[in-house]
């Protein structure tokens, strides 16, 4: 018998979304993508635990609504909930078919992200001062799109905030983007490191989203 060693992602893994079809699209997930999240997140959740104060639980994307269009990324979410993910501050790593994200993640259905908005406006220079300018921003986990904070500027940042604070379906999703081709992307260790690397950079923002969220 011929044993599979499971490594990082492959370009092909990022071909999946690529296939036409929502039943061979989901099949191709669950088949080729599934099972390096499962290692990944089970081994980023055992790193990050104990900085987060919490017991960190992997969540893996389940697209269970979906009944005709394909999905077009797919996702391992740690949260300090077991139950679900969505409506608290939680972290993200997933695969669009032309990069691979690491998130931390606030998206439209955390209740409490009037008040986490607040609370980095409030200390809006504290916020910028711990997203080192490589990183990316989005406002929107359906869309490729990011802007690199060198870009934004303090002045930027501000009005994504707001944004994030006045439009209900805004979102604010902070981390980094890896192009399919980078080394990282194919070694599950480096990937690892990279990702909880990512993620303790992230985490005094992570903490202070959950005490305005509670």
């Amino acid at each position: 018998m011929t044993t599979t060693t499971i490594t990082g992602f492959s370009p092909k893994d990022f071909e999946v979304f690529h296939i036409p079809s929502l039943e061979e699209r989901m099949s191709g997930i669950i088949e080729h993508i599934r099972p390096k999240f499962q290692r990944i997140g089970e081994q980023l959740a055992a790193d990050i635990s104990p900085a987060s104060g919490n017991e960190m639980h992997l969540h893996i994307a389940k697209h269970a609504r979906r009944t005709v269009n394909p999905p077009n990324d797919t996702w391992l979410a740690l949260c300090a909930s077991k139950r679900g993910y969505k409506a608290h501050p939680h972290f993200q790593l997933g695969l669009f078919d032309d990069h691979l994200f690491v998130w931390l993640a606030l998206i439209y259905e955390v209740p409490g992200k009037r008040n986490i908005a607040t609370s980095f406006l409030n200390e809006l220079d504290e916020f910028a001062a711990l997203i080192p300018d490589h990183y990316v921003i989005s406002t929107d986990h359906m869309k490729k799109v990011a802007t690199p904070v060198a870009e934004l500027g303090t002045d930027g940042l501000e009005a994504i905030l707001t944004r994030f604070r006045d439009v209900g379906k805004a979102e604010l999703l902070i981390g980094q983007h890896l192009k399919p081709t980078d080394a990282i992307v194919q070694d599950d260790q480096l990937l690892i490191e990279f990702a909880a690397s990512t993620y303790h950079q992230l985490m005094p923002l992570y903490k202070k989203a959950c005490l305005a969220y509670s």
